[in-house]
């Protein structure tokens, strides 16, 4: 199929370079022609695992293509994908503004019949929003449909490829069974393809995301609850996940939740309940457990350390808000790099990719190291923020040796304590009783 993908962020990018794998023509558009221009030179502006060669592969074959003229790219398409931000204002709601300029722009722009399809997360209710703007502008035949994406940054093209569901929104029962035309060589091992009404599938992925998000504020307020009562959060997530109705997955706590997705969909479907003049509750108490959580990693080391932190330097690895993405956005990092300059800390930071989207927030005020270990020698502690592979098997020999004082911070409990403490580290992780070694 011939099929436009209108903005080239995370999700038109991934969107189209994998409908394109599977060999349909995909046209991604941005206004950005700066932008444009540095992906045709093979410079991407997002890091996404297996992507870049996704990319040139596909390029290579004629079946993606980069332009920076909706007009042209409607011309030759007949599904266009809405996959531009949504970002949120202050009061959280979703500000609409691209999504609906860009409808705008394809009603100007339509010279006969197309499916026009909203992928990025959007309220209920915008989708038929995106048709009235159309209607407005042209004459021509068209119908809407809503396509919310489910995918997680660094694991997106596996998400896309192969995905646990595909929800597609319709009020034409005839889009519904093109929309799965397009789809079905992405479940043939039989996953569901569910189509729905539009405003149901628009509230989907924010209840999908709100319900993860949900799992992770709860597990780390039972993680805090540990620490109080002495018990072992790792064996409590064992024996809750073992129950099928909970499942293991969710259930790991840490320093907090962030990204592009779940603090953004929490506050937008908070507010959208605001506005139909129903309150969220549960929904606010998960935003209020997770903003606290990020705070988590600088409270225990102003604990350890006290309130004045002046002449201390601590080590940290890990600054995107998950492994396999550069992605900063809400990421616990920042809360904790901030929270400790501010007691007068120095901070040196490794990250395997994120260290220029850390420029961006800190500037120089950072150390920044080239390599994991560089950042250690003399530091007073090793903090651990964000769970990348390379920082699971470390040499700790080496780590004890380089640091100034044996003491690491283990924001996302992928160590065992009792083998640090062994080796005479000082061990703090999230939801360790103090008095009970934290075994595995």
């Amino acid at each position: 199929m011939k099929i436009c993908m209108v903005g080239t962020g995370y999700v038109g990018l991934v969107t189209g370079a994998c409908f394109a794998e599977n060999g349909n023509e995909a046209i991604c558009v941005d206004n950005d022609k700066q932008k444009v221009a540095q992906i045709l030179k093979g410079k991407l502006p997002i890091y996404e695992p297996g992507l870049d060669e996704m990319v040139r592969r596909n390029r290579r074959e004629g079946r993606l293509k980069f332009t920076a003229s909706l007009k042209d790219a409607i011309k030759e398409s007949l599904i266009i994908f809405i996959t531009v931000g949504t970002p949120p204002h202050e009061d959280g709601s979703a500000d609409l503004t691209h999504v609906l300029g860009v409808a705008r722009e394809i009603g100007q722009a339509m010279n006969g019949y197309r499916i026009v399809v909203t992928k990025s997360t959007v309220p209920v209710g915008t989708t038929e929003k995106v048709k009235e703007i159309i209607s407005n502008e042209t004459d021509e035949p068209f119908d809407v449909a809503s396509n919310p994406e489910f995918l997680k940054e660094g694991a997106a093209i596996d998400d896309f490829m192969r995905p646990d569901r595909v929800v597609v929104g319709v009020d034409n029962p005839a889009v519904g069974e093109l929309m799965k035309e397009l789809y079905a060589p992405f479940v043939r091992t039989g996953k569901p393809i569910l189509t729905m009404d539009i405003r149901s599938s628009e509230l989907t992925k924010y209840a999908a995301n709100a319900m993860l998000a949900t799992r992770i504020s709860f597990m780390n307020e039972m993680a805090n609850l540990c620490e109080k009562l002495g018990a072992d959060i790792n064996l409590v997530r064992r024996g809750m996940g073992s129950d099928p109705r909970i499942g293991p997955s969710f259930l790991f706590p840490g320093a907090g939740y962030g990204g592009s997705c779940f603090p953004k969909d929490v506050k937008a479907i908070i507010e959208t309940a605001q506005e139909a003049g129903y309150e969220l509750k549960v929904l606010k108490e998960v935003e209020w457990v997770n903003q606290r959580q990020k705070e988590i990693l600088a409270d225990k080391v102003i604990a350890r350390f006290g309130k004045s932190l002046r002449g201390k330097t601590f080590a940290l690895w890990g600054l995107s808000f998950k492994p396999n993405t550069d992605d900063m956005r809400e990421a616990p990092s920042v809360i904790t790099i901030q929270r400790l300059m501010k007691q007068g800390a120095r901070i040196r930071a490794y990250d395997p990719v994120a260290i220029p989207e850390a420029r961006k927030v800190f500037g120089e005020k950072v150390v920044y190291g080239k390599r994991s270990y560089d950042i250690v020698k003399g530091a007073d502690a090793l903090i651990i923020v964000t769970e990348w592979n390379e920082f699971r098997e470390p040499d700790f020999e080496r780590i004890k040796k380089l640091l100034k004082t044996p003491v690491v911070f283990d924001g996302r409990n992928i160590y065992n304590p009792s083998k640090l403490r062994e080796m005479g580290f000082e061990y703090y992780g999230i939801g360790y009783g103090e008095n009970r070694g934290g075994k595995r």
